[in-house]
């Protein structure tokens, strides 16, 4: 059986190319040709996917970030919540719950926020 050229290619400078981890995006400015299907090539079937979470960013064929910031939204109030007892605590001044704050809740929802292109609504 004829090589897959990906495969090949990948190969050149050291990856691994495996049908059953990797997928398939198609980005375009047009919604209709946003296309969800899979891809062959060469008798390979790649997964067609909409979105996917990549180094801990979520990734969409429509190039919006609002599904993103509401993920860290909703990270941030998980992290906020496992740790409520330290916020309510009378033992902590509220310089060492700011720093708290600042340490652990405030990364989490910003994480990657550096590269997002936000439109107005977004703001």
């Amino acid at each position: 059986m004829k090589q897959c050229v990906l495969s090949r290619e990948a190969g050149r400078v050291g990856l691994i190319v495996k049908p059953d981890k990797a997928k398939y995006m198609r980005f375009s400015a047009f919604p209709s040709r946003r296309s969800v299907k899979g891809a062959t090539i060469n008798g390979v079937t790649y997964e067609g996917v909409a979105e996917f979470i990549y180094f801990g960013t979520l990734i969409s064929n429509d190039n919006s970030v609002e599904k993103e910031i509401q993920r860290r939204i909703l990270a941030g109030n998980r992290t906020y919540f496992a740790a409520i007892s330290l916020f309510k605590s009378r033992l902590l001044s509220r310089a060492t719950k700011i720093i708290l704050y600042k340490t652990l809740i405030r990364p989490v929802v910003s994480y990657g926020a550096e590269a997002w292109t936000l439109m107005q609504k977004e703001e």
